[in-house]
């Protein structure tokens, strides 16, 4: 009887969670065999438990790298932990932040939780697929947008500020040995706003199937990572795979598993790194992808640039699609990418076909301030997997951003004042403008991401040149350019302005005016701070601010849905000056002859 128990004792512990299990229960059993006699009738009983036993504890083998740990199921399968890490999973239409485990026959999704008692950790089961019951959709399919309401940008933007804030404040208080509990504080605001940002920065689809029907969606920050982790699956189902069904009792067993065989433990945050570091790059980073070369044979080849946002990458840019080729030369660029709290970049090259996408590798770049942050451009060639992608790149910090350096030549446009610029056209709105607002406006108001997409550098830099020589083939060369190059050439020149065009006289008067509760008050404000430009630049903002008008009329949702956006929860997360440009868009159209008119009957004080 005394030995029955035992064996039920050792069978309920093999079979409980996790954490109850533990070696002893097997160096009982042993001992208890080795004191068995061979005929007793508890003997095969004792054998059959030791066994058990010793297939669940080969599951937690500590003594092993845990990438190669076999899990011995109880049909005596053999199942390796290939791949794991945190994707953020689009379940029921909103975002949840899954750990995932491909095994070498199956994919599992967990969610990590904390035993009642929370000093223990343990995976909850979520769903599974069998690698053979596994398939991923159409090219179509894969791409298509998610059917979940994306992040808005100025509210990621948000959350990197509060965390570089408070990143701050704890390296303030280990300098000054503030109180342990205010760093811990502190350090618990950061994780809840690097979450927040992990969860919701995350936009490129990952779909797969299971041939039951059933569709699961994960949202991933880099083509890269979609990749690796399509590759891996593939490159397993390529075996003898057979479909099964996992019991309650192997599906414990395996879900169990995880916590020991994790190679990924922590988030991946900076809250879990070591937060005595700098708090990384603030500014705006100027990247020209050239060309590369190593390719074997002719692919549909592209680059993409992604940056470090507080411990992941986030994909920020792609080149155009280099068709047939395998020497692809992109010279594209793409401007003031936004470095918040970063460290560094990586750039991806990627092989596109109709049935798959290939990324070939993605060497990461720690940036140096001390070396990037010149007035010239820096190139170099990095090397990734036998492909060598030559690049330049160019650092501006952000307070060296806000200034403006005038140009020292005054017979081109760019760089010299509007003012200046105008009188010697004798216009009222400086050729540059009028000449790329009207080629937009015929062959580029419908054109998908028009003012977002950047243009190829070389066309732009050709532009550049040719409106500060006042060619006469201007309108020719117009005609043939590419619509996102002259796009980008207009937003270059409002960027190289000596000034802002609002100036810099106004500045603080517009934040104030714009900060007014009142909306009579604030009307009149507004009104009066434009009245208060010198005429070239009030005019050419007025002339700006009609089309662009146009252009979201083709773009943005209807009036009443982007006046609800932009006159609600919008308004009360952008910056400033985002607030007065769309302040003045939902305005009725405003006419410079009327705005001189009311000189007289608006005035205020600011």
């Amino acid at each position: 009887m005394e030995i029955l128990l035992i064996i039920r004792f050792c069978c309920n512990c093999t079979y409980a969670p996790l954490h109850r299990a533990n070696r002893g229960s097997t160096l009982v059993l042993h001992d208890l065999l080795k004191h068995t006699p061979v005929d007793h009738p508890d003997y095969p009983l004792l054998q059959d438990a030791l066994r058990i036993s010793q297939n669940f504890l080969s599951s937690i083998n500590e003594d092993i790298d845990p990438r190669r740990t076999a899990v011995t199921t109880p049909k005596g399968e053999t199942r390796q932990l290939v791949k794991d890490g945190f994707l953020v999973e689009v379940s029921e239409s909103s975002r949840k932040l899954r750990h995932v485990f491909l095994f070498t026959d199956v994919l599992l999704c967990a969610k990590l939780k904390k035993t009642s008692a929370g000093k223990h950790q343990q995976y909850d089961c979520k769903w599974y697929i069998p690698l053979a019951d596994l398939v991923f959709p159409s090219p179509e399919e894969s791409e298509a947008s998610p059917q979940v309401q994306p992040f808005p940008d100025h509210e990621l933007e948000d959350m990197k500020m509060k965390i570089s804030t408070l990143k701050s404040e704890i390296q303030k208080e280990k300098a000054n040995k503030g109180q342990s509990r205010a760093i811990e504080r502190l350090k618990k605001k950061m994780f809840e706003n690097e979450f927040l940002l992990l969860l919701n920065s995350p936009t490129i689809p990952f779909r797969i199937h299971n041939r039951n029907g059933k569709s699961y969606l994960f949202l991933l920050s880099s083509d890269y990572e979609r990749s690796e982790w399509r590759e891996a699956i593939q490159k397993l189902q390529k075996k003898d795979l057979q479909a099964f069904v996992l019991s309650s009792v192997e599906l414990q067993v395996l879900t169990g598993s995880c916590f020991k065989l994790r190679t990924v433990h922590n988030i991946p945050v900076t809250s879990n790194k070591d937060d005595d570091e700098s708090p990384g790059l603030y500014g705006f980073l100027h990247v020209i992808v050239h060309s590369a070369k190593g390719f074997k044979q002719s692919a549909n080849l592209y680059c993409t640039l992604e940056v470090d946002s507080f411990g992941y990458f986030v994909s920020k840019a792609k080149t155009r699609v280099f068709r047939d080729t395998a020497e692809p030369k992109w010279d594209e660029v793409r401007p003031r990418v936004l470095l918040g709290g970063g460290w560094g970049v990586s750039l991806t090259c990627c092989e596109r076909c109709w049935t798959s996408l290939h990324c070939i590798g993605s060497p990461w770049l720690r940036l140096d301030p001390q070396t990037v942050e010149t007035k010239n451009w820096h190139t170099d060639v990095i090397e990734m997997n036998g492909i060598k992608v030559e690049f330049s790149m160019k650092f501006t910090s952000r307070d060296m951003s806000l200034k403006r350096t005038p140009s020292k030549k005054q017979t081109g446009v760019f760089g010299v004042k509007i003012s200046v610029v105008t009188k010697r056209e004798r216009s009222k709105v400086p050729y540059i403008v009028r000449q790329c607002v009207e080629e937009v406006e015929k062959r580029g108001i419908e054109e998908v991401g028009i003012y977002r997409i950047s243009g190829v550098a070389t066309d732009i830099q050709a532009l550049k040149a040719v409106f500060d020589a006042n060619n006469k083939d201007i309108l020719l060369m117009l005609s043939d350019m590419d619509i996102n190059a002259i796009a980008g050439t207009l937003k270059l020149y409002f960027r190289e302005l000596p000034e802002p065009l609002l100036t810099d006289r106004l500045y603080l008067a517009f934040m104030e005016g714009i900060a007014l509760s009142d909306p009579a008050a604030k009307e009149n404000c507004m009104m009066h701070l434009l009245r208060s430009l010198p005429d070239p630049n009030l005019i050419t903002f007025l002339f700006l601010l009609e089309h662009l008008k146009r252009v979201g009329g083709q773009h943005w949702p209807a009036h009443g849905a982007t006046s609800s956006r932009v006159g609600g929860g919008l308004s009360l997360h952008v910056s400033p000056q985002v607030q007065v440009l769309l302040y003045y868009l939902q305005h009725p159209p405003i006419s410079f002859a009327e705005l001189k008119r009311n000189t007289l009957y608006f005035s205020t004080d600011v």
